[in-house]
C-alpha cells in the first residue's frame, strides 16, 4: 500500500502501542497440567482472557498500573510477556519471574525478561534482574530502574506458577 501524504505510519500500525503495564503473579494446583495453569491464572487476576505472549520490549514510556486498575475486556486479546511452570512431583519447588528494566530516557524502550525454574524464588527472581541487567548492557542503554515479581510454589499434587506483564492502554 502506497502511502499517501495525509497517511502516517501510525495508521499502517495493527496494533496501537500500548503505554501501561501490571506485573502479575499467580500460582495453584490443579488435577490436571492444564487445569493448574489455568488457576495461576485465575489467581494472577487474568483467567478469563486470551493471552497473547509477546516478546520481550516495554514499550517507550509506559507506566506501571496495578491489574484491579486495568479495564481488561474478558475474552479479549490480551499482550503479555510471562513465564510459567508445572509440575506433577509432590514436594518439588517450582517459581516464576518477570523482571522489567526501565531506561534512564524515556524515550527509549524498556525490556522485559521471564525465567521459570524446577527451584526457589530467590534463584530464579536473581537470574531473571539479571537478565535485564545484560539485555541493556547488549543495548548499551543505561538502565534506570528494574521492577520485578515472582512466585514460588512447592507442589502438592500438580501444580503451576505464573508471572507476566501484562501489556495495556489507558
Amino acid at each position: 500500500m502506497k502511502e499517501s501524504p495525509q497517511t502516517s505510519m501510525q495508521e499502517f500500525m495493527m496494533v496501537n502501542t500500548p503505554n501501561v503495564f501490571a506485573l502479575v503473579r499467580g500460582a495453584s494446583e490443579g488435577r490436571t497440567r492444564l487445569n493448574a495453569f489455568d488457576n495461576s491464572l485465575l489467581n494472577a487476576g487474568v483467567g478469563d482472557t486470551n493471552l497473547m505472549r509477546m516478546s520481550s520490549i516495554l514499550p517507550p514510556g509506559a507506566n506501571q498500573k496495578n491489574i484491579d486498575d486495568l479495564d481488561l475486556p474478558k475474552g479479549g486479546l490480551i499482550p503479555l510477556a510471562y513465564a510459567t511452570i508445572d509440575s506433577t512431583t509432590p514436594g518439588r519447588y517450582i517459581s516464576s519471574a518477570i523482571a522489567v528494566g526501565i531506561p534512564e530516557d524515556e524515550t527509549e524502550p524498556g525490556v522485559i525478561m521471564e525465567f521459570e525454574d524446577h527451584s526457589k524464588l530467590d534463584n530464579v527472581e536473581n537470574i531473571v534482574r539479571q537478565m535485564v541487567v545484560d539485555a541493556f548492557d547488549y543495548r548499551n542503554r543505561k538502565l534506570r530502574e528494574i521492577k520485578s515479581i515472582g512466585i514460588e510454589h512447592r507442589v502438592e499434587t500438580c501444580g503451576a506458577t505464573f508471572a507476566a506483564a501484562v501489556l495495556w492502554y489507558e
